[in-house]
């Protein structure tokens, strides 16, 4: 039977019911919780899933059953971040590193028990083999980073502009997500060989937003 051969109050149902379907699909939230589905807010929590690296989306009560918890498949991740504008690095100790571009980030796995190093490319996040005398070099001389959270904080270095002579390399203490934040912005706004020049306005943006809320710490690297 088509809609015009039903009678009037079955007609009047029937847009009800499309209406009340309509306002429900528009109210729902663009996110869920995903461990109890409830709706997000746009700032909300994320949890890392510590063996796949995976991050959630999560509420805050879920969130802080995670927070601060030993020996759990999640970590609530951290949410400070700083700006490290006396962390010593020399251009020797960052080529020993055998990172292949001017960009990564480093953070300590209590899973695997030692520092990943990881950086973004156009199909997302490489790993990339540390050397672990390398990198304890950089360590005994930084007495910031060894007070990164194991899991969910990051040293974040920006050295892209440093390389070219324009600007000064960035190191940060990030959040974990954000450090994966700034792959997917990579994988998703890169074009052709040198990436075009929409990932380099967005890699800016990021990296001033992120500049713009951490904290600046100074006098951290060891005498």
């Amino acid at each position: 039977m088509n809609e015009e051969a039903l009678p009037p109050f079955e007609q009047a149902f029937g847009a009800l019911r499309q209406f009340t379907r309509t306002r429900r699909s528009a109210s729902r939230p663009l996110e869920q919780c995903e461990l109890c589905s409830a709706g997000l807010a746009q700032d909300h929590p994320h949890l890392v899933e510590l063996s796949s690296r995976q991050i959630l989306c999560a509420c805050d009560a879920c969130a802080m059953l995670f927070d601060g918890m030993e020996k759990s498949k999640y970590k609530r991740v951290s949410r400070r971040a700083q700006y490290l504008t006396d962390l010593e690095m020399t251009d020797g100790q960052w080529e020993s590193l055998l990172i292949p571009i001017n960009m990564a980030f480093f953070f300590r796995s209590s899973i695997e028990g030692r520092v990943v190093a990881l950086y973004p490319s156009p199909a997302g996040a490489v790993e990339s083999l540390l050397p672990l005398e390398a990198w304890n070099e950089i360590a005994d001389g930084n007495r910031a980073l060894s007070c990164l959270l194991p899991d969910v904080e990051a040293l974040l270095v920006n050295r892209v502009g440093h390389a070219h002579g324009l600007t000064q390399a960035e190191y940060y203490i990030a959040p974990i997500d954000e450090c994966y934040k700034l792959v997917g912005l990579i994988r998703t706004n890169w074009r052709g060989l040198s990436g075009g020049a929409d990932v380099w306005v967005e890699i800016g943006r990021f990296f001033s937003d992120l500049r713009s809320k951490a904290d600046v710490v100074s006098g951290e690297a060891n005498a």
